[in-house]
């Protein structure tokens, strides 16, 4: 159980500037969908689509290198360096790339006019890959204050400025639109290198080639599935705006992406979560790998985690009538694929807890094999759906797409780094919260406040479920406490 505490409260100084900071961020989705109509705030939608695919390339996957090979290197500092000097590399290569073929790229994604956010966002990109390491550091330090207030600066900067350019400069220039999100998010990303001077000054260029092989050989496989991993969660905003505009036009494709991006912010409350799990539960679960019990351990975390996200997902999906009050009346026809999304970042969640077999037995290439078959599935079901029913055929392919890795790494991994998950509790509060969910929609009226309290029954009914069943782990945790205090 401490070990489980040392987590639990690192997950909570890490969601400070995760979650509390994209919180914060989440704030700026009403702004948005009020200045800008569904298709202007499809642009963003699809410029940030394509965006993702390029961090995934050009951090080379070079985090997770970093915490492998740094809990097994007598030289941490060479190790990090080492990683970062291959991290330069990488991004010295795509700016030059970008900066020299600018408007063929602005051409190629259909902003021929606006050459100008392309060089925006090749500087976006290589502050935030050459900031992503440094974090990295920290987090393996255990320097988790230090990133928090990084983390929530560049954050602060971001909103001040959004709020600053939208609210004092956006109605003087209105061609200028929505590139004032992009100028925003480049100050802010400028801030972290700025903040992190210190440890950027301290970098010393390395190239072992020994070493140099061996993260490549780690990392090639977890950058494949990272690709393909951004295919599963960004390619159906890219797939929407391609495929409908062959069938209706540019302008009805972006504002169609623009009402499923809007509503897709309302289902990443629970991704808000898993990233401030994931920077906190990744270095500890490499951590506890040469421990006796770390089997008992992981699957101890997995069966609270999967309660947390349940939770939330019936709090979020039973309480629409007021989340979706964070975004503007225009976007609400999308409100129907809220839940789906949330179901789809639950799974998401569990398989990342089971992503660590395939990482802790150095089988990273499984990571690769199931991201492509996601990959795959989610090229092939969004081609079928979204010509049949637009943007929810993305929302139920995001969903079956992460049930499917879930499954897929469950196989793989009870065959070649068996953790034994106690399944009968994960199924029991999966089944049961989709149970409470349909219960609830049933139960629901027109006066919101009778619907309110109804829903908050099925809640406290949920919750109920989970206390009986892990009352004896309750009592023993309260009694801990009890005794410290």
């Amino acid at each position: 159980m401490s070990v489980l505490k040392k987590l639990a409260g690192q997950t909570v100084v890490y969601g400070l500037s995760s979650i509390l900071g994209r919180l914060l961020n989440y704030l700026l989705v009403p702004l948005h969908t009020y200045f800008f109509i569904p298709k202007e705030y499809g642009e963003v939608g699809v410029m940030y689509g394509y965006v993702s695919f390029l961090m995934v390339f050009l951090m080379f996957g070079m985090e997770t290198t970093f915490f492998r090979f740094v809990n097994k290197s007598s030289d941490k500092e060479k190790t990090f360096n080492q990683a970062f000097s291959i991290v330069l590399l990488v991004n010295g290569l795509f700016l030059t790339t970008v900066l020299l073929f600018a408007q063929s790229i602005a051409n190629f994604i259909n902003f021929p006019n606006h050459k100008d956010y392309v060089i925006w966002f090749a500087f976006i990109l290589v502050f935030d890959a050459i900031s992503s390491l440094f974090l990295a550091k920290l987090r393996h330090k255990e320097e988790a204050k230090k990133f928090a207030i990084i983390q929530l600066t560049s954050i602060g900067v971001n909103i001040l400025a959004n709020l600053i350019f939208l609210f004092f400069f956006l109605e003087g220039n209105k061609d200028f639109g929505i590139g004032y999100i992009f100028v925003a998010n480049l100050l802010a990303s400028i801030a972290k290198p700025v903040m992190l001077y210190k440890e950027i000054g301290s970098f010393k260029f390395v190239w072992d080639k020994v070493v140099a092989k061996a993260m490549f050989i780690f990392s090639f496989p977890l950058l494949i599935s990272g690709f393909a991993g951004i295919i599963n969660e960004t390619l159906d905003r890219i797939l929407l705006d391609k495929i409908l505009t062959k069938s209706h036009n540019v302008e009805y494709a972006r504002a169609q992406v623009g009402i499923y991006n809007a509503n897709y912010k309302l289902s990443i409350l629970i991704t808000l979560f898993i990233q401030a799990f994931r920077y906190a539960a990744e270095p500890f679960f490499f951590a506890q790998g040469n421990k006796k019990d770390k089997n008992k351990i992981y699957a101890q975390v997995m069966t609270y985690f999967v309660i947390v996200v349940s939770t939330m997902f019936l709090v979020i999906s039973l309480n629409l009538g007021i989340f979706k009050y964070f975004i503007n009346s225009n976007y609400h026809e999308g409100l129907k694929v809220v839940p789906v999304l949330l179901m789809a970042n639950v799974f998401l969640g569990i398989y990342f807890n089971q992503s660590i077999w395939y990482k802790l037995s150095d089988n990273t290439q499984y990571g690769a094999y199931i991201a492509i078959a996601g990959a795959i599935l989610t090229i092939g079901l969004n081609y079928l759906l979204i010509p049949e029913i637009g943007y929810e055929g993305s929302a139920w392919t995001t969903l079956a797409v992460y049930f499917f890795m879930c499954v897929l790494s469950f196989y793989w991994g009870q065959k070649h780094y068996p953790i034994k998950y106690n399944l009968r509790k994960v199924l029991l509060y999966l089944s049961s919260v989709i149970v409470c969910f349909f219960i609830g929609v049933f139960l629901t009226f027109e006066n919101v406040w009778i619907t309110f309290m109804l829903h908050s029954i099925v809640i406290l009914l949920y919750l109920s479920i989970v206390y009986i069943i892990e009352k004896p782990h309750i009592e023993a945790f309260l009694k801990t406490i009890r005794k410290k205090a």
